[in-house]
Order: C-alpha cells, then sequence, then structure tokens
C-alpha cells in the first residue's frame, strides 16, 4: 500500500488529508499520514479574531485526530526537521512541552509521495527589535498572546484610567486591515462587561505601511474604500513609512520618528520557515518557498509535491500564485487528483490559478473586496453587507471541504447558538 504523507495542518494541507483519506484511505487503496507540530487546526484568516477576542479559539478549532479517524487517515503530532530523500523517510523533530519536559521521541516517517503544505511564517526582513518587541499572528498560541496583553490593558484602563492604549500594526496587508478594524469592535464588546468607563477613544491603532497604498495586493479603489472605512473608525493610516527599529517604547522610522505603542504586531510579510532553505537539497527561493513545476511537483524530486503559501508556483503570464487561502485550496484539489492519477499510472494534470477576487472584513462594520470569474464576468467591487456575506462564505467553504454540507450546517447552527448564550468577547 502506497504510503502518502503530508506535512502541514494549514488550509491546504488538512483539506487534502481529508480528501485523500476518503477516496483512498477509506478504500484501503493508501495509507495517508498528516503530520502537524499542533494538535489542532483553525483557519489562519481567522487569527486576527482570536487575537481581538471575537473568536475563541477553544471551540472553534478542529481536532486533528479526531477528525483523522472520521475521515480515514492517520495524524503524527511533530515538527520536521529534515527529510532523507534517498530513504524516502521524513524526520520528525523531539516533542517537548512547555517546561522543555520530553513528551516524544524524534522519529521518522516513511512515504512514497511526500506533501509540503507549512504555510508560512511572519518575515522581519531582519528589522532591528522586531524579535524581542513585536508580537507576530503566525500562530493560535501567538494570537492569544496578544489577546491576554490586550486584557490587561483593558483592566489598566478600566480599573485604574491609565492612560490610552496604543496598538501599532506593522504591514497594511489583510491581516493588518482586519486586526485594526477588530480591535476597534472588540471594544466595544468589552465595555459590555463591566468596563463601561472605556470608550472608543481610548484606543489609538496605528497601522504603519512601507508602500504607498494599504492593501497592496488589490486595487486602487478597493484599498482606498478601506482605507476610508478604517480613518472612520479611528485608525491612524500610515502610509510611506518604512521602520528600521522596533523598541520598547515603539516603532523607529526611517526618518527618526517614534510611534509609540504599548503593542506592537509585526505582519509586514511571509516566507516559508527558515529551516526550509535548500532542505534536502530541494531548489528554493530567497523566501525559502520550494520551487514547483506547474504540476506543483518539487523541481528536483517528483515524489515530493508543495501547495500553499511554502510552495513558489509561477503563472504563465508572469509573476507567482499569491499566497492566498483560495491558492491552497485549489492546489489541494489538484494534487489529490494528481497523487490518484498517479496511483492509477495516469497523467498529470497541471495546476491552473483561478482568481476569485479578494475580500478583507472589517469586523461587524463592513467588508470590501472584489469579485472575478465566470461569476461577475470580470471584476465587481463589493462592499458592506454583501461583502460580508461573501466573505462569511469562504470559511463556509472551508468547512464543507472538511465536513460536508450537512455537518457544515450543522456547526453554523450551534455557532448561532453560542452567539446568544457565550459573551461576545473572550474575556479570558
Amino acid at each position: 500500500m502506497d504510503k502518502i504523507v503530508i506535512v502541514g495542518g494549514g488550509a491546504g494541507g488538512l483539506e487534502l488529508a481529508t480528501e485523500l483519506g476518503d477516496k483512498l484511505g477509506r478504500k484501503k487503496k493508501a495509507h495517508i499520514t498528516l503530520v502537524d507540530k499542533n494538535s489542532t487546526h483553525l483557519w489562519k484568516p481567522l487569527l486576527h479574531e482570536v487575537a481581538a477576542g471575537s473568536l475563541d479559539d477553544g471551540i472553534d478549532a478542529l481536532s486533528y485526530r479526531a477528525h483523522a479517524k472520521n475521515h480515514h487517515f492517520s495524524f503524527q503530532l511533530g515538527a520536521l526537521s529534515n527529510i532523507e530523500r534517498e530513504n524516502k523517510k521524513i524526520q520528525i523533530a523531539e516533542l517537548l512541552d512547555n517546561d522543555g519536559i520530553k513528551i516524544l521521541p524524534e522519529c521518522t516517517v516513511s512515504y512514497d509521495i511526500l506533501v509540503i503544505a507549512l504555510g508560512s511564517v511572519s518575515n522581519d526582513f531582519n528589522t532591528k527589535g522586531v524579535r524581542e518587541h513585536c508580537i507576530f499572528l503566525d500562530s493560535p498560541q501567538q494570537a492569544k498572546k496578544f489577546h491576554h496583553r490586550m486584557l490587561n490593558k483593558y483592566l489598566q484602563l478600566g480599573v485604574h484610567q491609565t492612560k490610552k492604549v496604543s496598538v501599532a500594526i506593522v504591514g497594511a496587508g489583510a491581516t493588518g486591515v482586519e486586526l485594526s478594524a477588530e480591535l476597534y469592535n472588540a471594544l466595544e464588546q468589552v465595555t459590555r462587561y463591566g468596563f463601561e468607563d472605556i470608550k472608543t477613544t481610548d484606543l489609538n491603532v496605528s497601522l504603519v505601511e512601507a508602500g504607498d497604498k494599504i492593501l497592496p495586493a488589490l486595487p486602487e479603489r478597493i484599498s482606498s474604500s478601506a482605507h476610508q472605512e478604517l480613518l472612520k473608525l479611528g485608525v491612524s493610516v500610515r502610509t510611506n513609512t518604512l521602520v528600521t527599529e522596533a523598541t520598547a517604547a515603539g516603532l523607529m522610522t526611517k526618518e527618526g520618528e517614534l510611534i509609540e505603542a504599548d503593542l506592537i504586531v509585526w505582519a509586514a510579510g511571509i516566507k516559508a520557515p527558515d529551516f526550509m532553505k535548500e532542505i534536502a537539497g530541494l531548489e528554493t527561493n530567497r523566501v525559502n518557498q520550494l520551487i514547483v513545476k506547474p504540476t506543483l511537483q518539487t523541481t528536483l524530486d517528483d515524489s515530493i509535491y508543495a501547495i500553499g503559501d511554502c510552495a513558489s508556483c509561477a503563472l504563465p503570464n508572469g509573476g507567482f500564485v499569491p499566497p492566498r487561502a483560495q491558492s491552497a485550496h485549489q492546489m489541494a484539489s489538484l494534487v489529490a487528483k494528481n497523487i490518484r492519477a498517479t496511483l492509477d499510472n495516469k497523467a498529470l494534470s497541471p495546476y491552473k490559478y483561478t482568481d476569485y477576487g479578494s475580500l478583507v472584513s472589517l469586523s461587524n462594520y463592513s467588508a470590501v473586496g472584489s469579485l472575478m470569474g465566470n461569476l461577475t464576468k470580470g471584476s465587481m467591487k463589493v462592499e458592506g453587507t454583501v461583502a460580508r456575506l461573501v466573505y462569511i462564505s469562504l470559511y463556509r467553504m472551508h468547512q464543507v471541504a472538511l465536513h460536508g454540507y450537512v455537518r457544515t450546517g450543522l456547526i453554523t447552527l450551534v455557532e448561532s447558538i453560542n452567539k446568544i448564550l457565550r459573551p461576545r468577547l473572550k474575556l479570558h
């Protein structure tokens, strides 16, 4: 029986494991193993909501082990440390708890087909002081770290009437923009739970972008709409502002200005994890992504695929596939098809990226974006309630890929009930 190993349980990796488990694992045509350093899955575009406290990851996170049992694949807890291409094995580092005590020893897992779906991490561009003074939003653990610190600031503000809380967010991509809006929504919610004296004017959010506009990957008209919405909320949007250093007091700019901040979030760029640089002699680019062929196989080893943010896939007309959830979803579907073709000794298909547009959530206030493709016969700007509904539907599509329509419907119902029964903001 062929052994298929998928490393990384993000949007693409988990969807791929689910599809292969349902179509191959259930029929005993292959043995599928998913490897991830975490025990639960949370859709990465939701991390800004965890950071603000609008989402409780303890409720919304998905257990890999439970999901594996329901979808006929195996789960291995651990972090990839190396790939032995000659022996077709991956090395998984020893697992330690928070106190540094060993839980599981280092081990190896054999594969016939390997899929790397490790996603991405924040790129600090070697900026001085960032690692010491900034919080990244690469994982639920980091998002919860920010949330706990923010709750402490609310406590100080509400009990001792200290100065305003200042938050600086570096990088005005989707994560930075969405977190900016979500923080104001969270502040409105916290006033319902014993902090009546706190006002929205007690929060200063500075969104800092080195480029000349926010949401640089999106069209100008959408960027401008989001910019105006943020200004209405009270966000200080600072474009053309290059950060040269992060300190305990805030951010230093190229002009020598200090942007004061109690908390700093770094969301200015992405890269594949550093250990991926030329791992096992595979071809990588300057941000550690594995370079892949049109079939999404790595250029130097046909038995290894890469999908999602950790893959560098060239577009036919120039440029590269953007690091978006829709890209990972499409790549997962193509690799599932190609793996089944390989097992049936059929020809592989090339990846064709379809851009369905981009949407950015401005919390409960609004949403902006563009829809593209056959639905709109081109590009159509959407905002407000319509955009918000379409944005939510993207998450539902991810859930459908994992659970099917019936279970996703039940999950949606439970979420609606929880909005009535549970606090609107996570307070611990």
